[in-house]
């Protein structure tokens, strides 16, 4: 499945929890699920099976992955000694487009992603261009010299979609930011998150 370009208000009333990651918009106007019976869908109940599916489906638009990428995550954090749920978690905050956002550098992941692709990104002063790069702990990264002029950058640095996490400090003079340490997985997700399911979801599928 590839990675979703469609209408983004509506995966927020059909997941029903706002991701910030997708949009800056919020579905508290519309809560009930899209389509002509969306109100009747939003008091039935789902199965184990459509909780699951929904669980795993936060992450993978709120991160703007596809579904192959996100199975490579969860293979990935399998292998690890620390708990699943937490490490996909993790290793999805520490995606150089995220961290682009949750600096306050882009209004949302698709915008920090396409300020990485244009090149207006350096990692350790290195440009780069590869969105799903993982940060390492210490590592430095903000806009180039170029980037740093942008409008789309200067808008969201005045008004931040979100506040910044506390393992990324940032130097508002410099426009530069450190991954000061790892976040912590289990509870990193800036939106309500049952990562147990998503964990579930997984294990007889991978």
């Amino acid at each position: 499945m590839s990675r979703y370009t469609g209408p983004r208000i509506k995966i927020l009333r059909a997941l029903g929890v706002d991701l910030p990651g997708l949009s800056r918009k919020s579905m508290a106007e519309r809560t009930q699920p899209p389509g002509q019976h969306g109100q009747k869908k939003a008091g039935g109940r789902k199965s184990e099976y459509g909780l699951q599916l929904m669980e795993k489906q936060k992450l993978r638009f709120n991160y703007g992955l596809s579904e192959r990428q996100l199975r490579r995550v969860v293979k990935e954090a399998q292998r690890q000694k620390a708990q699943t749920g937490g490490k996909i978690v993790e290793f999805l905050e520490r995606r150089l487009d995220n961290l682009v956002f949750r600096a306050g550098f882009a209004p949302t992941i698709p915008a920090a992603r396409q300020l990485v692709s244009h090149g207006h990104v350096q990692l350790n002063g290195r440009r780069v261009t590869i969105p799903s790069l993982r940060v390492r702990a210490g590592e430095v990264f903000g806009p180039t010299e170029a980037g740093k002029k942008l409008f789309v950058l200067r808008a969201s640095l005045e008004d931040p979609a979100l506040s910044r996490p506390e393992w990324i400090k940032v130097d508002d003079t410099a426009l530069t930011a450190t991954l000061t340490h790892l976040p912590d997985g289990l509870d990193a997700a800036p939106f309500p998150l049952d990562l147990q399911r998503v964990v579930e979801y997984y294990a007889t599928r991978l």
